[in-house]
């Protein structure tokens, strides 16, 4: 398997992590590795009334940034024209909607220790 597969497998893994995460709290996943002219949108939920785009960021033990703070500002703008493209595409312009990070990193007691921050990026 060669590095590219890999990585992908492994952020398949952590975006399930999510996903269980966050229906555990209610929120109902719509949508999952959403590509569109904007680029890639990990998940897209429903929380309550509001449309959530929701990137996924894992840190391993050791890392110097946390997961939202690996968000550099080219990626938090290709996620605004992601989330924008895909409203426009959808005629979703009227709903609430924001865009999420969920950080993940290795746990010392759970497998996973998980921040949901809301309303990350900002549009």
């Amino acid at each position: 398997m060669d590095g590219k597969h890999g990585s992908k497998a492994i952020g398949n893994q952590h975006e399930a992590v999510a996903a269980r995460y966050l229906h555990s709290r209610g929120v109902t996943i719509i949508e999952r590795n959403v590509f569109n002219r904007g680029g890639e949108i990990d998940l897209i939920g429903r929380d309550g009334d509001v449309l959530v785009f929701f990137e996924v960021r894992y840190r391993g033990r050791g890392s110097l940034a946390s997961g939202a703070e690996s968000i550099t500002p080219t990626k938090q703008r290709r996620l605004v024209k992601a989330a924008s493209f895909y409203l426009h595409r959808n005629g979703l312009w009227t709903i609430a909607s924001r865009i999420d990070v969920i950080a993940i990193a290795a746990g010392d007691v759970k497998k996973y220790r998980i921040q949901w921050i809301k309303n990350a990026i900002q549009a």
